[in-house]
């Protein structure tokens, strides 16, 4: 099969011929449709990621396709089952292989691009502002990089939810496409003063950020007494630093959220969160987003406009040979 994968941490990916993966104990081998594209793989691939992979390897963390082999000990699932599935790595290849607990059935309502974005973007920020930051109808959520993969999703489900939607991008049309997704106030990072303007609106109760960076320091100092913080990423590149007295003085919580991180201890929590998020779906209250497609070929493209944070929406990787 055909695979793009890293052999130098920090160079780009190449195309190689490779063996296809057999499906062993309760995995399950699925012939890659599409792959969602996330920051997590740019940080693999730089040797920046929590794992490690032996080289050389290919990314690509979330993928649809349809079921080609079984493993001895899978039962859940059979051959020609459409999935959508999670791992650390692999997707970026025409066949790959996951444990059959890491993938789900999906509708044909959603299309090959759409399933695979949906896992991350829409699972983080369920499991985010519902299950960790507890988000309340009529509470304040700031959503920075509210247009990128993440972020708007975290401004489509936050305003399904209730809360007052305030969406932070970098300019006019990534702003105008958090609008179309629920926010209800926009604030031009460029332009704006962040911490200004989320103070004439109340200040925030809860901020969600998947950037990190100056904007995390001016979403700190925005927030409310008793407000919520979650780190979601670090897309500026630059890790902040939490200062104590803030907390200590406001008395805000800083909350984690790596939702690749409970497929190990409480499974049970994702996938409830994921036939949540499919309901919705199917009822017509989120649809994803999904404005640049690339070939296998092209990853590197792929990987370079995420990197870029010129993506609106999801980044997707189509297998060149499905057409």
């Amino acid at each position: 099969m055909l695979a793009m994968q890293i052999h130098e941490m920090g160079q780009n990916l190449e195309l190689a011929e490779v063996p296809i993966p057999v499906p062993i104990r309760d995995e399950i081998q699925i012939k890659v449709e599409a792959v969602g594209i996330n920051f997590a793989d740019i940080l693999i691939c730089e040797g920046k990621y929590q794992e490690k992979p032996d080289l050389p390897f290919s990314p690509g963390m979330e993928v649809c396709g349809h079921v080609t082999g079984l493993g001895p000990d899978c039962h859940d699932f059979g051959l020609g089952d459409r999935v959508v599935g999670f791992g650390s790595h692999g997707g970026l290849a025409e066949y790959t292989t996951l444990p059959q607990d890491q993938c789900l059935c999906i509708s044909d309502k959603l299309t090959d691009v759409e399933a695979a974005g949906f896992l991350v973007a829409y699972g983080t920020s369920h499991l985010a502002l519902s299950h960790r930051a507890k988000l309340q109808s009529k509470e304040n959520l700031l959503v920075l990089g509210s247009s990128g993969g993440v972020g708007r999703t975290a401004v489509e489900i936050g305003s399904l939810m209730g809360a007052n939607v305030i969406a932070a991008a970098s300019n006019e049309t990534k702003l105008q496409e958090a609008k179309r997704s629920g926010a209800r106030h926009l604030i031009n990072t460029e332009t704006d003063d962040l911490l200004t303007k989320v103070k004439d609106l109340g200040g925030a109760d809860v901020v969600y950020d998947p950037v990190g960076g100056h904007m995390f320091k001016q979403a700190l100092r925005a927030t409310n007494p008793e407000g919520r913080i979650i780190p979601i990423g670090f897309a500026s590149g630059d890790v902040p630093s939490i200062p104590a007295n803030i907390l200590l003085v406001k008395n805000l919580t800083v909350i984690g959220c790596y939702w690749g991180g409970y497929l190990k201890f409480a499974p049970g929590i994702i996938k409830g969160g994921l036939y949540e998020l499919f309901g919705w779906f199917e009822e017509g209250h989120i649809k994803p987003l999904v404005k640049d497609v690339f070939s296998l070929e092209d990853a590197n493209l792929a990987l370079a406009k995420l990197k870029a944070r010129k993506a609106i929406g999801k980044v997707v990787v189509r297998i060149s040979d499905n057409g």
